[in-house]
């Protein structure tokens, strides 16, 4: 039961995010400052950007939900999160900051020309869109659990604090308050993670309570569906606006590349504890609805400060993952529609005024989505989201990196609609034996190589 020190908590919580967040609005003189940060982000802004995207949610509330059903499946997405950065610093921040690109269309427009650009922008933004579904969704269920409210009471106010946290001060906000997001949640998880830990009597506890299949098996849920989530998680991180964009924002090749490094390195040990949180809860409250199993958690067996402490920080989770996805679909809408398509004359504080607004409209409509399934799985959307993403972007990205110019950029314009269409498609008519994900992304390479060759032959004839 919520008591007055677990409000207090959560107020003075709150109070110093809210200030991080306020400060952050000294940084943004111009368009450039809100999607990119004047290129000057450093390491720690840069991880603050990724992580307190990736880690929100769908890391914390989604996985102690979806262990709570199937155990240690869960940790595929946190699993699947740190290795797509470790990939994304290793192997692409260097050309992805080299490039000078402020959006990911804008990337593929300079290879595939301006309608790569629109392509890119429509399917990536849908793709982060579902994600946001999620996000909500998990918000949803962490205040019906604390405070007792109507779930749309409850979504209303999650969404308005999406707004809030990133309207104002963009990437330089959603990276100052994620880094601070980082030590609250590191400290929130490893406290609840080992406490779940303790109180189920360790890894023999467990296995008195669990059978080995599914419960410990990373495959609980079937081969091909766990593999599955984890590759889309891999190529979806790989596409996804929020993500490139702190690689475009570094103040330096180095800078982008440590902070997507540490940064796959600190991701996954959380999504261990809200494993071990979701299967504590399923062995002593296995009739209790899987979203709250966290948040019940915390209220139940934290002291007062230390679970106010972690609700607000499960809550500034939620909305800042939330928020970094909202500032990539904006940054793409102003960037890459109005400023380049609507209107190429457009002054600087326009293109400004248009993110903003996109984030409010964007928000807004992510309500009406999230009403209408206030109780579905909080992880199918991010990776169904992650999927699309990933068919989208991927493959014509790598060719734009590292063939610059040796596709023939009609085949990346094909291959920018039909494999994210043939992924939707295959969602709803195909077999559910083979993942949509893979259908959208056998037949965006194989237009892309089409497309190589036919380059190739035009060359070679000149």
């Amino acid at each position: 039961m919520i008591t007055i020190t677990h409000v207090i908590s959560m107020i003075l919580t709150l109070i110093l995010v809210s200030f991080v967040g306020i400060y952050s609005l000294r940084r943004v003189k111009s368009s450039s400052d809100f999607a990119v940060g004047g290129r000057k982000v450093t390491v720690p802004l840069i991880m603050g950007t990724i992580v307190g995207t990736l880690v929100g949610g769908s890391s914390t509330v989604g996985t102690a939900q979806l262990a709570f059903s199937y155990g240690f499946s869960a940790w595929w997405f946190t699993l699947g999160a740190g290795l797509a950065c470790l990939v994304l610093g290793l192997f692409l921040a260097k050309p992805l900051r080299e490039s000078g690109a402020v959006t990911t269309p804008g990337l593929l427009a300079d290879d595939y020309g301006e309608r790569a650009r629109l392509l890119a922008s429509v399917f990536s933004s849908l793709g982060i869109f579902l994600n946001m579904i999620g996000q909500i969704l998990a918000a949803v269920a962490l205040l019906t659990s604390v405070f007792k409210i109507d779930p749309l009471v409850a979504a209303i106010i999650a969404v308005s604090s999406v707004i809030v946290y990133v309207i104002f001060g963009g990437v330089w906000g959603t990276g100052l308050v994620g880094t601070l997001k980082i030590f609250l949640l590191y400290f929130s998880m490893i406290v609840v993670g080992i406490l779940a830990y303790q109180l189920g009597g360790g890894i023999s506890g467990f296995h008195t309570e669990f059978a080995p299949f599914p419960w410990f098996s990373l495959f609980g849920r079937g081969v091909s569906t766990d593999l599955a989530a984890a590759f889309s998680m891999l190529v979806g991180v790989l596409s996804t606006q929020t993500y490139l964009q702190a690689m475009f924002s570094g103040k330096s090749v180095q800078a982008s590349r440590r902070g997507a490094i540490l940064s796959g390195l600190i991701i996954p040990p959380i999504g261990i504890a809200g494993v071990f949180v979701g299967l504590y809860m399923r062995a002593h409250f296995p009739t209790i609805n899987g979203g709250e199993a966290l948040p019940l958690f915390v209220l139940n067996y934290l002291p007062d400060w230390v679970g106010g402490i972690v609700i607000a920080t499960l809550f500034v989770s939620v909305i800042g993952t939330g928020a970094g996805l909202v500032l990539g679909i904006s940054t793409m809408l102003s960037q890459d529609i109005y400023k380049k398509m609507l209107n190429p004359r457009g002054t600087d504080l326009q293109v400004l005024r248009c993110a903003r607004v996109s984030i409010v409209l964007i928000s807004c409509l992510t309500l009406l989505f999230v009403v209408g399934n206030i109780n579905s799985l909080i992880l199918k959307w991010s990776f169904l989201s992650m999927g699309l993403r990933g068919a989208t972007i991927c493959f014509p990205m790598l060719a734009t990196l590292f063939m610059k110019q040796r596709i023939l950029p009609e085949a990346g314009v094909v291959a920018l609609f039909i494999g994210p269409m043939s992924t939707i498609l295959w969602a709803v008519f195909g077999s559910s034996e083979v993942d949509p994900l893979y259908i959208g992304l056998a037949v965006s390479f194989i237009t892309l190589l089409f497309g190589f060759f036919k380059q190739a032959r035009i060359i070679s004839r000149s």
